[in-house]
């Protein structure tokens, strides 16, 4: 059976005592936090919350022996060189403080570029000598002008999401350029029962509000649409109503204060077109109906008495037929003076 220490055991009651007293408990992730970055971020956190680093086991044991509901979710988030965080903040606010303590840090062979990594164009703090053939090497163009070696352009030494080779970490630390942004890695947090996990808790504030809005706008226009009465909605279910009782007045020709002008004005446009229609129809007092020429005569229709003439007789010669005429001109004059 493997003894346990007294050292150990001092450390698992003090341990454990911290967990029942905080309300609010976190697992940090310590690996790769150089001292110097570890001291700032413990000076930015004096007075919101305590970092203790314990051995994984105890901090195992400690949660182990924890009454309290939920808690036994962060020995799951243990990761290769955890610590405790304890404190009595908000963990979002907690959360909030430890994404602002970031700090610079040189690169080391094997880190990933948090991001592209650019070697700006422009003089350097290095002297004439091997220096310059290690930048070369490095496939940053370089010369020299006067006592500086100096970059002739802005060059990528790494990708974002690149391992940075021990070369390159060696350039960028011989012109002290430091890509590596270091900050306490916060793992999770347990809060009332509730284990929150990193990809919650740094969440920008402002994405939240932007939920809030979008949910307001929502709940808004379903309201509307339902015409369901609250503080926010009476006002433009009172407007819309307004509206469509407005727009039914004026379908159907009621009149009212504030029909009356657009009703008005409409019958004006329709007395307008309706003149305008008769006047194309009928045609004016003045004007008289054109007479008809001969050329306009329907098919069939027989000439007027006057426009008669006789033709002469088929087979008689035209000058008989016109002593005959002449003849029964003549007799018709005698009997006109008999009757006389």
């Amino acid at each position: 059976m493997r003894m346990v220490s007294e050292k150990n055991k001092r450390t698992l009651q003090e341990v454990s005592e911290s967990i029942e007293k905080n309300p609010v408990i976190g697992i940090v992730d310590m690996h790769n936090l150089p001292a110097k970055q570890l001291f700032q971020i413990k000076q930015q956190l004096k007075g919101k919350a305590v970092i203790r680093m314990v051995k994984k086991r105890v901090i195992e044991l400690a949660l182990d022996k924890s009454d309290k509901p939920g808690i036994r979710g962060l020995a799951d988030k243990i990761q290769i060189q955890p610590a405790l965080l304890f404190s009595d903040a908000n963990p979002f606010e907690l959360a909030h403080t430890i994404a602002k303590s970031v700090s610079k840090a040189a690169a080391k062979a094997g880190d990933v570029a948090p991001k592209d990594i650019i070697i700006p164009a422009g003089p350097t703090n290095l002297p004439p000598g091997p220096a310059i053939g290690e930048l070369q090497k490095a496939k940053i163009p370089a010369g020299v002008e006067g006592d500086k070696i100096v970059v002739k352009k802005d060059t990528c030494v790494a990708k974002e999401g690149q391992e940075i080779s021990a070369e390159t970490a060696d350039i960028m630390a011989k012109l002290k350029i430091e890509p590596m942004e270091i900050s306490l890695n916060l793992v999770a947090v347990w809060d009332s029962g509730i284990v929150f996990g990193k990809d919650i808790l740094f969440i920008p504030p402002e994405h939240y509000l932007d939920q809030l809005k979008s949910a307001y706008s929502i709940a808004l226009n379903f309201a509307l649409n339902m015409d369901y009465m609250t503080a926010d909605t009476v006002p433009m279910l009172l407007s819309k109503a307004h509206s469509q009782a407005y727009s039914l007045a004026l379908e159907a020709g009621i009149v009212t204060s504030e029909t009356v002008g657009p009703l008005l004005a409409k019958a004006n446009r329709q007395a307008s077109a309706l003149r305008g229609l008769v006047k194309d129809a009928v045609p004016a007092a003045d004007e008289k109906p054109a007479s008809k020429k001969p050329e306009d005569k329907q098919d069939g229709e027989e000439p007027a008495a006057e426009e008669k003439k006789e033709e002469p007789v088929e087979g008689k010669p035209a000058e008989e037929h016109e002593e005959k005429s002449e003849e029964k001109a003549g007799g018709e004059e005698q009997k006109e003076g008999k009757k006389g």
